[in-house]
């Protein structure tokens, strides 16, 4: 059922409608949405686009739009009996130390520490191991909210200064700022409009990347003509010396590095999330010129420096390796038949590798799981770094020094926080560094691996995570994720939002699907662009497989992703709506004909290509969330987003749930929860983060018919 009101406004035809799915059908009386008559016609084909107007954040109408969405979602689930319950468990189990393992930058150690129920995290840092602690940065102080982050810092090569990035809100774009490290004063530094920058010190100042201030909204901008500039510590931002810029590509990003004696600078370039051009430039001559070592191509490799020395580069590359290797690169010499390789490709992805005295430490993958071995300067294996009691764990993180012997490994798994280890190089001994402690009875529950075959025949892993000696009698519910992209994997880790659900008799799943990098880069390229339905097939069998083998059944089947996971959801929800109970797309790619046209969103065009290639345009329409949109009977939905995403902006959530709702033949909810003072989910506070997963978990637990 449509109602239609047509509305002239300005000279464009408006349609106000409410959706087919009305409060007599389905119990949900949505609030209306404007239809616009805005259409796009690619290649001869005609596509509506009624909800651009969605795309507009600074508009009223898009703000009265999101505060009436709201008012339905939080309605709906302040009513859930469960909601205070699954709230109040997961500020529980929150609230245990967390810790990242401390990294070494001159002779002090620095790391983040987090109390347990912290909206953000404080970096400390020690002058030895196991000395008095020292608050280095605290942002709790900058917001009552929490929403003020750290986004990441650097100390000085000489340890005397300090720089840290904040981003408010949610939002990609950071300001840096330094401190005395010794005193603990805040310098007058101060400098705006970064994005996917760090800092590269030299001296008493660092390289970085910025855009200058955008035009209009600076949350949906495209981001353009990034630039390289050097800070001198002290100095105004205007003061900032332009190092490189490059006109002629405006897509273009840089970001510098140095190596840690100073005497180079190497500057990556990119205009996607995969592939590299890399120059070099010798900090030790005033006037040198970059040399390119390697152009950056349409059809780019990656290219990884460890280090400079006397003249060769030290790199990991998939240059002619599809899952890396190491090689040396002579700068005056840099064409690609003089390279040396140091450590060959192997069977297993090479996920990185680090340099510590004399040696190298490798990072493989091996069916999804880490395995980290040890090579000389030669590239001979000199043994492994056992860590953990596990075989299905990953290490999230890899602390090493190139003049240290001590390396620090967080060791992650699906059934207890992450354990840090520490190993020395010396003696070629582990110990446990530190052990959180969580009220979370881990060892109630286990994880599998198991292997299923998708649609063109393709073996895919998978992780399943459940109580000991559960039933697999196809009635326990099933919450299943998946991601596919960006040469991006999901190994064991453990997420304390999901503790809820598998305490509560649900099994959790974590799909490997193609368009990551789990095998290299095959894996990957079999998943982007015009493969890029492989994805959706994997996930797709991956629900089939649960379902199959009795871990659940459809009934029961609930299943998420974010961002390029959003997509993931948004696309099997359209394609096979029959399959799912619930559907939760977060911060997802939805709007696949125009996600390049706002904030950095061209960038993922290697994955994604663009509308305005005729193959390619064909290839998104198929698939495309929000042009698949069908008067069916959909799952229940919750659609999630932050007022402040600036990495995928809103109005791809905005104008799939508009669509849902209107197309829903079904009785179950469309909502949508739009987070305010939120981004895509880096640097979210802790109570932030609990408030949403509580919102979730009690979709998921009243609409599977669970019990908490």
């Amino acid at each position: 059922m449509i109602r239609n009101l047509l509305i002239a406004t300005a000279g464009i035809l408006m349609i106000e409608s409410c959706s087919s799915g009305s409060a007599e059908e389905t119990g949900y009386k949505y609030p209306v949405t404007r239809k616009v008559d805005t259409v796009d016609t690619y290649f001869g084909v005609q596509v509506p686009d009624p909800y651009r107007w969605l795309e507009d954040d600074n508009s009223d109408s898009t703000a009265k739009w999101v505060d009436a969405q709201n008012a339905l979602t939080f309605d709906y689930l302040s009513k859930i009996a469960n909601r205070e319950k699954i709230k109040e468990r997961l500020t529980t189990i929150w609230n245990f130390e967390k810790r990242s393992a401390p990294y070494r930058r001159g002779k002090r150690y620095f790391y983040s520490r987090n109390d347990g129920l912290q909206n953000q995290s404080v970096q400390y840092y020690v002058d030895t191991l196991g000395g008095t602690e020292k608050v280095l940065f605290d942002p709790n102080p900058l917001s009552a909210e929490g929403t003020s982050s750290f986004n990441g810092g650097s100390p000085s090569n000489d340890g005397k200064y300090y720089q840290y990035s904040i981003s408010k809100a949610g939002s990609d774009w950071s300001e840096f700022y330094v401190k005395d490290i010794a005193t603990g004063e805040q310098l007058k530094d101060h400098l705006e409009w970064i994005k996917f920058s760090g800092a590269a010190w030299k001296a008493d100042g660092f390289f970085y990347g910025r855009f200058d201030k955008p035009e209009g909204s600076a949350l949906s901008a495209a981001n353009q003509n990034q630039k390289v500039f050097y800070h001198k510590v002290g100095d105004d931002q205007s003061k900032d010396v332009l190092v490189y810029k490059d006109e002629a590509h405006p897509d273009w990003m840089f970001g510098p590095d140095v190596t840690d004696d100073e005497k180079w600078l190497i500057l990556y370039s990119s205009k996607s999330t995969h592939g590299s051009g890399l120059m070099v430039k010798d900090l030790t001559k005033p006037n040198a010129e970059f040399v390119t070592i390697v152009p950056l191509a349409d059809e780019a490799d990656e290219y990884g420096v460890l280090d400079i020395i006397d003249g060769k580069i030290i790199m990991r590359t998939d240059h002619g390796a599809p899952n890396f290797r190491l090689v040396e690169v002579d700068i005056n010499n840099p064409g690609e038949a003089n390279w040396k390789t140091i450590i060959p490709e192997a069977a297993n992805y090479m996920v990185g590798i680090s340099m510590v005295p004399d040696a190298y430490i490798v990072h493989y993958l091996v069916d999804v799981k880490s395995k980290l071995e040890i090579y000389d300067r030669a590239g001979v294996k000199k043994g492994d770094i056992q860590c953990g009691n596990t075989d299905i764990c990953a290490v999230n993180e890899l602390s090493t020094h190139k003049k240290d012997s001590l390396v620090f490994v967080g060791i992650g798994t699906f059934t207890g926080p992450p354990s840090i280890y520490k190993y020395n190089l010396h003696t070629a001994t582990t110990e446990l560094y530190f052990q959180p402690k969580c009220d979370f009875k881990s060892e109630d529950y286990e994880t599998e691996q198991v292997f299923f075959t998708s649609k063109d025949g393709t073996k895919v892993p998978m992780f399943v995570t459940h109580k000991k000696g559960i039933a697999m009698d196809g009635n326990n519910p099933a919450f299943l994720f998946g991601y596919g992209g960006f040469n991006s994997h999901y190994s064991p880790e453990f997420r304390m939002d999901r503790c809820v659900f598998l305490e509560s008799g649900g099994v959790y799943a974590v799909a490997n699907i193609r368009g990551g990098d789990e095998y290299g880069e095959k894996w990957h390229s079999d998943g982007i662009l015009c493969n890029k339905q492989n994805v959706f097939d994997d996930f797709i069998a991956a629900a089939e497989f649960l379902i199959a083998e009795k871990y659940t059944n459809k009934d029961k089947l609930a299943v998420t992703g974010r961002s390029n996971g959003g997509l993931l959801i948004g696309a099997v929800e359209t394609q096979r709506p029959d399959l799912f109970q619930v559907c939760i797309p977060q911060v997802g790619v939805l709007d696949m004909l125009r996600y390049h046209k706002f904030t950095i969103g061209r960038a993922w065009a290697s994955d994604y290509g663009l509308s305005e290639d005729e193959t390619q345009f064909k290839c998104l329409m198929a698939y495309s969330p929000l042009h698949n949109v069908k008067e069916v009977e959909y799952p229940a939905t919750l659609i999630t987003t932050g007022d402040h995403d600036d990495r995928v902006v809103p109005a791809h959530s905005f104008k799939f749930a508009a669509t849902m709702q209107e197309k829903q033949q079904g009785k179950e909810p469309i909502l949508i929860r739009i987070d305010k003072n939120a981004g895509h989910g880096a640097g979210k506070p802790t109570t932030k983060q609990i408030e949403e997963w509580a919102d979730i978990w009690a979709f998921v637990f009243q609409n599977l018919g669970m019990t908490y």
